[in-house]
């Protein structure tokens, strides 16, 4: 039977037989109530008429009128209140005698006449009463007797609802929620056994059907592809960097939570969205995924994002997939995964050490220029003459103030650049010009090692957007490395040369020249050729790449090792 129709039937019959037992309770206290009507309203009446009467009778000695018509009112009531057996002949017997007593109220014998007529409907009464309350009390017991029955019934029904109904729903559930939990521990071998046709039974058949799913399920590829899908998704999303992936059509696959986080799109908006839609309405994804496609965004230039309640920096990775398919050996593309490193504490740090740097420099500047004017004072004759043992001390105090000076320069150059402060006067000038003001700036220092320059420009070059005072320092730092690096007597090349709209300043060298693996360091910051001598803080080419730049220019290096070296930097016409 059906869980449903047992509740029905149940509580049904639970709900009639409590109908039931109500309806007797109210009938038997029905036939109860209308009993003791009967008694008060036939019985009890008429003994109070006649009490009424006999009170009355005792009076009519007196002659009061009051009295005899107290008495005829009482008899009057008497007479149309006759409800039992031979009260009627009573009645008129005792309206006879009251007939007689009015012609003469002083016969006693009448009044002993009236009085034994009063109490025999008084003893009719009397022996009705009596009856009555017998049939009443006959009454109460068979309805004690009905409603006991009933209510019996009730409570048996109660009781076995109560013991067998929660039994019924409790234990199939109680089965069935092991039984889930093993399903949940991966014990798909798991059944449930109902044998009944109830709900309980097709839940069962339904539910050994899902544990046979889920075991060819679980013993199939499709699952452990899934379970380590869901296990590179809580890897990605537990780290601590932003986290996109795309596929080769530039569809969003996965982002983590701190990626929505600084994006400020939930998952639902973002996932298996064409990046470029995206990109229409948010300018980060925009910086992220178009922007970097179109070359536009420097690889190693920081993004600066508000995150985290502060601007924040990161630095963009493009890791590209690729993959080779089975029975084949040609790689293909099938995404990009975009890592953004937060590197914001570095940058504080760095901002730090560049204030540092800015401000010790400039501290550093004055004293330095105070050295040298003491010099010149003491290399004036007027101070008086000099031996060869202090004009030696002297000299090298010379130079060494004269480097110090050129790396608080360049410290100084460096801190403009970090912090955004550098002025350039962009305006056309002529390569020719600056060429030879750097030559004119190094020719001392190249005729200490009796190394020739030589300016090799093309004709009719145009002139150059720059500024030529900071193109200047590069072409001098370029060359004051060439010579620095180059044997005595040997010769440096400056070149000159129009390309793609361009003019190319090289300088070209005949040193030792440069190990590959540091080509693409050489212009980063405090960087210096392991076995070079240490002359310098690794800040020129650093600062020389940074002024090109903001020119809106590009640098580069070309080198083999045993052949020299090429330095060059190209701005536009």
């Amino acid at each position: 039977m059906r869980i449903k129709t047992k509740l029905n039937l149940g509580v049904g019959l639970l709900f009639l037989m409590i109908i039931i037992l109500s309806l007797v309770s109210a009938y038997s206290v029905f036939l109860i109530k209308q009993d003791t009507e009967n008694i008060l309203k036939s019985n009890y009446n008429t003994l109070e008429y006649s009490r009424n009467m006999i009170s009355a009778l005792d009076g009519i000695k007196l002659g009061s009128k009051e009295t005899i018509q107290n008495f005829e009112e009482n008899l009057e009531k008497q007479t149309h209140n006759i409800t039992e057996p031979g009260e009627k002949q009573a009645t008129e017997k005792l309206q006879e005698s009251f007939a007689l007593l009015s012609k003469n109220n002083s016969d006693e014998t009448v009044k002993g006449q009236i009085r034994q007529d009063i109490f025999a409907i008084m003893k009719l009464n009397l022996d009705a009463i009596k009856q009555k309350s017998d049939i009443a009390k006959k009454t109460a017991e068979t309805s004690n007797f009905s409603i006991a029955i009933v209510g019996t019934l009730c409570f048996l029904i109660a009781f076995n609802l109560l013991v067998n109904l929660p039994n019924n729903i409790a234990n199939p559930i109680r089965e069935l929620t092991l039984s889930i939990k093993e399903i949940a521990n991966k014990n798909y071998s798991e059944r449930v056994h109902f044998t009944s046709h109830s709900e309980f039974g097709d839940l069962a058949k339904s539910f050994n059907t899902m544990a046979q799913k889920l075991k060819e399920y679980h013993d199939s590829n499709v699952y452990k592809l899934l379970f380590e899908k869901k296990r590179l998704e809580t890897l990605i999303n537990n780290m601590n960097d932003p986290i996109i992936g795309l596929d080769n059509e530039g569809i969003v696959l996965f982002a983590n939570d701190e990626a929505l986080k600084i994006i400020g799109l939930k998952s639902e908006n973002i996932i298996n969205t064409q990046a470029s839609e995206l990109a229409v309405t948010n300018d980060l994804i925009r910086s992220l995924i178009l922007k970097e496609s179109e070359n536009e965004i420097p690889k190693k230039q920081p993004l600066k994002i508000f995150a985290n309640g502060k601007e924040s920096y990161f630095e963009k990775e493009i890791l590209n997939i690729t993959i080779t398919p089975t029975g084949e050996e040609k790689e293909i593309n099938i995404g990009d995964v975009i890592i953004l490193r937060n590197i914001t504490l570095f940058k504080e740090l760095d901002f730090a050490k560049t204030n540092f740097i800015a401000i010790v420099s400039h501290e550093l500047k004055t004293p330095i220029a105070s050295i040298k004017l003491s010099l010149q004072l003491l290399e004036n004759a007027k101070t008086g003459d000099m031996n060869d043992d202090q004009k030696q001390l002297v000299e090298s105090i010379k130079d060494d103030s004269q480097r110090l000076l050129k790396i608080t320069g360049e410290l100084l150059n460096l801190s403009q650049l970090e912090t955004g402060n550098i002025q350039l006067n962009i305006e056309k000038s002529n390569p020719n010009t600056i060429a030879n003001y750097a030559v004119e700036a190094v020719k001392v220092q190249a005729d200490q090692k009796q190394i020739q320059l030589i300016i090799n420009a093309a004709e009719n070059l145009k002139n150059v957007k720059a500024d030529s005072e900071k193109t200047g320092w590069v072409l001098i730092n370029y060359l004051s490395n060439a010579i620095r690096y180059s044997s005595e007597k040997s010769t440096i090349f400056i070149k000159l040369k129009e390309e793609n709209n361009q003019i190319v300043f090289q300088v070209i060298d005949t040193g030792k020249g440069i190990d590959p693996r540091y080509k693409d360091k050489v212009f980063d910051k405090y960087f210096q050729i392991p076995g070079s001598p240490k002359s310098g803080t690794g800040l020129g080419l650093a600062i020389s790449k940074e002024f090109i730049e903001a020119q809106n220019g590009t640098v580069g290096v070309e080198s083999n090792l045993g052949l020299g070296s090429t330095f060059w930097f190209a701005l536009n016409v």
